[in-house]
């Protein structure tokens, strides 16, 4: 995996952080059993049998599927990381910001996407 090192002001410090690219993101949802990518419109989407696990959003954010439970726990626990914009709010999905979220965080949202949609044949 190629991660990029870079800077985020944190508690008025400066710390290295580790920044997740979009290729970072398909790397790791690709390397799920069963989920494929499709690139409808330009943005890459990726599916566990036709089942959304996360979708592009942009260059720097992706949304993904949570359950309820676990989309508050993520706010709770990373609310730098993951937020739910006013057009989500009904619905099982959470958007990652890439730039500025943990890494580890992301990747554990991507599985537990994963876990979701499988659990759901």
């Amino acid at each position: 995996m190629t991660l990029m090192l870079g800077i985020r002001p944190r508690g008025g410090l400066l710390e290295s952080c580790v920044v997740l690219d979009i290729d970072d993101v398909a790397r790791l949802a690709e390397g799920l059993a069963g989920v494929r990518r499709t690139a409808p419109e330009g943005l890459a989407e990726w599916r566990y049998h036709g089942r959304l696990v996360a979708r592009q959003l942009d260059g720097m954010h992706v949304v993904i599927r949570a359950d309820f439970d676990y989309r508050d726990s993520m706010l709770r626990q990373f609310p730098g990381t993951f937020s739910v914009p006013a057009r989500y709010i009904k619905h099982m999905m959470v958007v990652a910001d890439l730039a500025m979220g943990d890494d580890g965080a992301i990747e554990d949202a991507l599985e537990a996407a994963w876990e979701l949609q499988r659990s759901a044949e």
